[in-house]
């Protein structure tokens, strides 16, 4: 069994570091760009006057970094080489995130809003793999050229992980067109976490078409326009890490044409888990690098730092925690690049199948481990660890958030336990 990285993946790493010197770290040097990264970075990015939303010249300079890395031909790698991409599958892209997130903080890699100079894009692979050749023509080029930006609509205030439960409803209605009839949908409900929605072209918004509730069939997805009369932003919801792109929205007899349905009527869920594995496996690897990243730079300072004389590190209290740490590091980027390298081996839909307990170990694994990492380096370093001016705060703060959001570990856990106890997978009896 051979651990090595690939040639070709080590050299791929040596370009990018040479681009993110050369081009990115510049960029993020000028204009005083460096009040986004410092201590002042939370106040920098937020219009506190205007909700909480990212600043437009915030959101200008990550736009300009991510045209440099496409530019560059960094910023498709993942996607297929039909859309300029060298499809380089779920081990390449977990350890270009770790080696990323390991990084620290910057402009080359800030996932507080899924930023960085190699792009996810779960909605184009959705579009290729569940569009309408006109869909796949206007959103899938739109979004490559950052005209045409895709929002998800899913979860709503009362129902978060119970997605089968959404009260979001739509029914068929004919309207009247300057050609005669049009078919189309009646939707109304409301959602939550509508991620950039306030620069959103369209939201991917899921609705009960048919079934009962708890049903996972019935629902069904809809790309509607957000300046579609009906829909409406009714609050940005402030969170732990700001500024805020996550909104309440309310859909109020918003009508979309009959060709606006995204998939199958009735089999939207099945398209919002086609990208969950790819997400999960990816985000773990930028914990992980976090992770890491806390763990080295507490290990630095407790060798620099000389309290009373004698080396920080000197101090069993000091080495015991970070050695638990570095372990667990060590040994979840293993398993992550084997359920990487496992996912690249196997059709798609037997992922979930096959491998879906692995995934799910790594991530919330992976997210608890970045969150412990943090507090650890906050308490290494001392008063200074606790202040923004270390990135600490801002690493705990956004990775936090993961434990929910990419499915809680709750349920994530219920999905290792359905394997291991037989319910699901595999050995399933």
């Amino acid at each position: 069994m051979d651990f090595n990285l690939p040639v070709e993946l080590s050299e791929l790493l040596r370009n990018l570091d040479r681009f993110i010197d050369q081009e990115i770290r510049p960029l993020q040097a000028q204009d005083d760009n460096e009040r986004f990264f410092d201590h002042r970075r939370e106040w920098a990015r937020t219009d506190f006057d205007r909700g909480g939303l990212p600043r437009p010249e915030w959101e200008a300079l990550l736009l300009e970094c991510k045209k440099r890395a496409d530019r560059a031909g960094f910023y498709r790698l993942s996607l297929p080489r039909e859309y300029g991409g060298q499809a380089i599958g779920n081990l390449w892209m977990a350890v270009i995130r770790d080696h990323l997130a390991a990084k620290g903080l910057g402009l080359f890699n800030d996932l507080q809003n899924e930023h960085s100079v190699v792009g996810n894009f779960p909605v184009i692979v959705m579009l290729r793999d569940f569009g309408t050749p006109a869909q796949k023509e206007r959103f899938i080029t739109g979004q490559l050229n950052f005209e045409t930006r895709i929002t998800f609509g899913l979860t709503e205030p009362n129902h978060g992980s119970d997605a089968t439960h959404m009260d979001t409803k739509a029914v068929r209605e004919t309207r009247h067109g300057a050609k005669g009839p049009v078919d189309g949908w009646r939707i109304n409900g409301e959602k939550m976490w509508t991620t950039g929605m306030h620069t959103a072209t369209h939201c991917a918004l899921f609705a009960r078409t048919g079934g009962q509730a708890g049903d996972a069939k019935g629902i069904t997805c809809f790309l509607v326009p957000t300046d579609t009369p009906g829909v409406k932003v009714e609050e940005y919801l402030w969170t732990f890490n700001m500024p805020t792109d996550h909104p309440r929205v309310s859909f109020t007899d918003v009508w979309v044409p009959a060709e606006a349905m995204f998939g199958e009527e009735g089999r939207g869920l099945a398209l919002a888990q086609s990208f969950v594995h790819e997400n999960r496996i990816r985000q773990a690897a930028s914990s992980l690098g976090a992770a890491a990243f806390c763990v080295n730079e507490s290990v630095k300072y407790a060798r620099e730092r000389k309290p009373f004389g004698e080396e920080l590190a000197r101090n069993q209290g000091i080495q015991f925690p970070l050695v638990e740490l570095a372990t667990q590091v060590e040994m979840l980027r293993l398993l992550i690049r084997k359920t990487a390298w496992e996912m690249d081996q196997m059709p798609h839909p037997e992922v979930e199948k096959k491998l879906s307990d692995k995934v799910s170990m790594c991530n919330y694994w992976a997210n608890r481990l970045v969150c412990e990492a943090a507090d650890r380096a906050m308490q290494v370093h001392g008063g200074i660890g606790y202040s923004r001016h270390k990135p600490f705060e801002h690493i705990y703060r956004h990775h936090r958030r993961y434990r929910i959001t990419e499915g809680s570990e709750e349920i994530q856990m219920r999905k290792v336990a359905a394997f291991l106890f037989g319910y699901l997978g595999p050995n399933r009896f």
